[in-house]
């Protein structure tokens, strides 16, 4: 089977990036994405990680990396006291991301490739890779968000990386490298509202019952009152790779990997989604 054969959301709060700045009760995020990546790793077996992060903002087009190796120092521009510089060196799939680009501008959304020797990658992407895939076994697409983007481009967006991936006969994992709620307070120890933590649940829940369209149906409206990162669009993205993968008759469910955890009243998971006998094993 090859396409989008599983999704996940995946934490990358700074202070997840370096074991002696994470506090306690973020610690549950690390030891999920450790946990995740393992089965991912170990049981899915993927050909390739397409991650999607909020902290590659784009404006107006999106970019796939055509890199053959990614391979620099991740510095986090907005708090450089907690990621000052690490390393990372993963494969590229530059044939992956060509093909990618196509699938985009052949559904009508603007794609360009990203070739560049210089381009090196937001904490958004190497926090959750180092935990996902530590030595580096997978090769790595990185997509960014884009501003000029609705929710309905962004789930075209995502269905057109599993149409990418079945072309080339390549089974890959999407991961959406986002927050849930988003209203940030200075303070990282501050809980989001009781509301907020009840309506990401519920999103959540849904994604565990397998319910894509009732999710997505509702998506609008759970984005804005949760605040969603950047919009809810790497989320929304996620969704439209899920949904394309339930039209092929997957049926769908979700599991949490670790518990829910706050960071300046952000709200922070770690979720599978895959097909009900993957996530039931």
């Amino acid at each position: 089977m090859s396409g989008v054969v599983a999704a996940a959301i995946v934490a990358h709060v700074p202070t997840l990036a370096r074991v002696e700045i994470t506090p306690p009760y973020q610690r549950t995020l690390v030891d999920a994405e450790r946990a995740l990546g393992n089965v991912l790793r170990t049981t899915v077996k993927p050909d390739l990680w397409v991650i999607v992060s909020t902290h590659w903002v784009s404006t107006f087009n999106w970019s796939a990396t055509c890199q053959p190796m990614h391979d620099g120092v991740c510095v986090a521009s907005e708090a450089p006291d907690l990621i000052p510089g690490s390393r990372y060196r993963y494969r590229g799939d530059p044939a992956f991301g060509s093909a990618l680009v196509q699938s985009w501008n052949d559904a009508g959304i603007p794609g360009v490739r990203n070739e560049s020797a210089h381009y090196e990658w937001d904490y958004g992407s190497f926090v959750p890779m180092q935990y996902l895939d530590p030595l580096a076994d997978v090769p790595v697409v990185g997509v960014p968000v884009v501003l000029l983007a609705d929710h309905d481009e962004c789930l075209r967006a995502g269905a057109a990386i599993h149409t990418a991936a079945k072309a080339l006969g390549k089974r890959v994992v999407l991961l959406a490298s986002t927050a849930l709620t988003h209203l940030l307070v200075r303070g990282r120890h501050h809980m989001p509202t009781a509301e907020r933590v009840e309506a990401d649940k519920n999103f959540i829940d849904l994604l565990v019952r397998g319910a894509i369209d009732e999710a997505i149906n509702k998506f609008g409206d759970y984005s804005r009152t949760v605040a969603a990162e950047m919009g809810g669009r790497a989320l929304a993205t996620m969704l439209g790779a899920v949904r394309a993968m339930k039209g092929d008759g997957s049926a769908l469910a979700a599991k949490q990997y670790g518990d829910y955890a706050q960071s300046s009243a952000s709200g922070n998971v770690v979720v599978l989604v895959g097909e009900q006998s993957m996530i039931s094993n």
